[in-house]
């Protein structure tokens, strides 16, 4: 069974007086093809929290918990249950894509980098800290805590990592329609068997990142 993520560290966050924490992660640094999406989003943790402590729960429990973790270990059907979910209890959230061609411009680090600060730039609501899944990312003139599979540890990472999952989903279904070949709709862009025929057969569409490897 996997484990829920917590409202630890934000709990810790909101007694030292800090508000408006905004949870960010991203989907989509390993296809070949489409975009890399980052989501940020700020929950109404204080709230939240009193709520579970009103019902006797913890931080490792309650409605909220029991939808949101780690957006891989969701299937689609259980991640747009959490999507609903968030969407309705979330203060503020964002979502951003950069591009395969941008991506084939400035590399995938720094277009995962890029998507992320477009995200956190186009909240309404301006984060005192933001959190963010792994550990190679710290935004200059910004309080920002890198947390190692914070997707699965942090509530607040979590919930991004389904928003940024789901928006970028949607996107490849989208451009499945329009590249029927590739198969996007279940690949997502990523390299599977009958992606790699498809490639072999038709060649790479426009949505397919130059920069990558891909035996063709």
């Amino acid at each position: 069974m996997n484990s829920s993520p917590t409202l630890e560290l934000e709990g810790l966050l909101i007694r030292e007086g800090i508000e408006f924490i905004a949870g960010v992660d991203e989907a989509g640094r390993g296809p070949v093809a489409g975009p890399v999406t980052a989501a940020a989003v700020i929950l109404p943790i204080r709230k939240m929290i009193t709520e579970l402590k009103e019902s006797g729960l913890t931080s490792q429990a309650g409605p909220y918990l029991s939808l949101v973790r780690d957006s891989k270990k969701l299937s689609e059907r259980q991640r747009e249950l959490a999507l609903s979910a968030i969407k309705e209890k979330a203060l503020d959230f964002s979502i951003a894509h950069v591009s395969n061609e941008m991506i084939d411009e400035i590399n995938i680090l720094n277009a995962t980098r890029l998507a992320i600060t477009k995200a956190i730039e186009s909240l309404e609501i301006k984060p005192s800290v933001i959190l963010i899944d792994g550990k190679f990312l710290n935004l200059k003139n910004r309080t920002c805590i890198s947390i190692v599979k914070g997707d699965s540890t942090v509530f607040s990472i979590a919930a991004a990592s389904i928003l940024a999952k789901t928006a970028r989903d949607a996107l490849m279904r989208q451009y499945a329609d329009k590249f029927p070949h590739y198969s996007f709709e279940k690949n997502k862009g990523y390299l599977t068997e009958r992606h790699l025929e498809a490639i072999q057969k038709h060649g790479l569409s426009s949505i397919h990142r130059r920069s990558f490897t891909i035996p063709v």
